[in-house]
């Protein structure tokens, strides 16, 4: 750890921007901060941020991978290869995110993420898959996509304190249950990948379900629910979700999963404190354009990365981002029009409150995690620091 103060800063507060401003750590942790006219004389380290952007470091709690490398892949150095690849974009919070599998390697993922968080470089895990609705599978592996049995689901629930989220589809057999019981265990329960209905929502939100994944993606509409209902027609997750005020969701701002009025109207109906931003970015993360594989490196699906965007091999539909979380915040503020603070608020107290993680993670407060990205005025990342340690 390294005690230092950083110099003519302008700090992003969760609610607005503190020019000429200062911030010191110690031990690791934010100890002061302020203008320059209320600092006291220092004599240790300091560090001139010379005007740029200090922000808290970005958590992104739905990432499969980048630089070539997939959380699934199944060994050390593919997850810590993702784990750097993100440390450049500025995410110093990460919560690898598994994809459908087998049991067995949705096991080594668990045990992989239970590694990387003891050692301080994970917040946690989240569970995404294998219990997805078939329609809705998306660009993950089909056949392993299954309904949750308590035989296999206990074996996941064994890394309980290492598993921070669980996403399941509502209306699958099991659900209920595989809810009820994570829930048990201190999970935070998302839905995502689903055809479910509002009832369904409902039932689920009782068992304690409050997120749902990637907005708009892989999730119910009312036209969908009208071939599978018939008439009248239900409510879809979207109507639940825009309805219900302690449910929470997170977007892709990657510039091609949804365009700008659809960003600008999530926010605008539920607020920056319950829609985060998320990379949902996978191996081609910061590599050429070309083929990749989603998911394990042996047994995933063929994806195509154009540099912008992941698509399916067909080119029918997409298939996860390329992008890092600083691309998510320049395109809100820059594109989108969100103030600054409010995007990268998105970015860092927003998922930091849907994680339970706030008291030490998210913003700028004394006492908290010194975990900083400094951005130039181009929101670049220009430097990185962890636990107060430059990177």
């Amino acid at each position: 750890m390294s005690d230092v103060t950083i110099l003519n800063a302008t700090l992003v507060m969760p609610d607005r921007l503190l020019t000429g401003a200062w911030l010191s750590v110690q031990s690791g942790r934010i100890a002061a901060l302020g203008t320059l006219e209320s600092m006291p004389t220092q004599t240790g380290q300091t560090w001139d941020a010379a005007g740029r952007y200090l922000a808290p470091g970005f958590i992104d709690m739905h990432v499969h991978g980048g630089d070539g490398a997939d959380f699934m892949d199944g060994d050390q150095a593919a997850f810590a290869k993702a784990i750097a690849a993100h440390r450049r974009h500025g995410t110093t919070g990460l919560v690898p995110t598994s994809t459908v599998a087998t049991h067995e390697q949705t096991l080594r993922f668990l045990e992989l993420s239970e590694h990387f968080r003891a050692a301080g470089q994970v917040l946690g895990a989240h569970l995404y898959g294998p219990y997805f609705n078939e329609d809705k599978v998306g660009c993950h592996p089909l056949a392993p996509t299954r309904s949750p049995t308590k035989s296999e689901y206990s074996e996941y629930l064994r890394f309980a304190n290492t598993m921070l989220v669980a996403t399941c589809a509502p209306e699958l057999p099991g659900a209920s249950d595989f809810f009820r019981d994570a829930a048990a265990a201190g999970i935070r329960l998302n839905a995502g990948h689903s055809n479910a209905s509002w009832f369904e929502m409902q039932v689920a939100f009782d068992l304690g379900m409050r997120h749902v994944d990637h907005f708009y993606c892989a999730m119910s509409s009312v036209p969908g629910l009208r071939e599978r209902f018939g008439v009248p027609m239900q409510a879809s997750m979207a109507e639940f979700v825009l309805a219900t005020n302690e449910m929470t969701t997170e977007i892709i701002a990657d510039g091609r999963h949804l365009a700008p009025d659809l960003l600008r109207f999530v926010v605008r109906m539920l607020g920056v404190d319950r829609v985060a931003l998320v990379t949902d970015s996978n191996r081609a993360l910061d590599m050429p354009p070309g083929e990749y594989v989603f998911g394990p490196q042996d047994a995933g699906v063929t994806i195509v990365s154009d540099g912008e965007v992941g698509w399916t091999a067909d080119r029918s539909a997409l298939a996860s981002s390329v992008r890092g979380m600083d691309f998510m915040v320049r395109h809100m503020h820059q594109v989108v029009g969100l103030d600054l603070a409010q995007a990268v608020r998105m970015a860092t107290l927003t998922p930091a409150k849907i994680l339970g993680v706030d008291r030490s993670l998210g913003s700028l407060e004394v006492g908290k995690q010194a975990d900083l990205v400094l951005l130039d005025q181009q929101l670049e990342v220009r430097g990185v620091w962890m636990n107060g340690v430059l990177l």
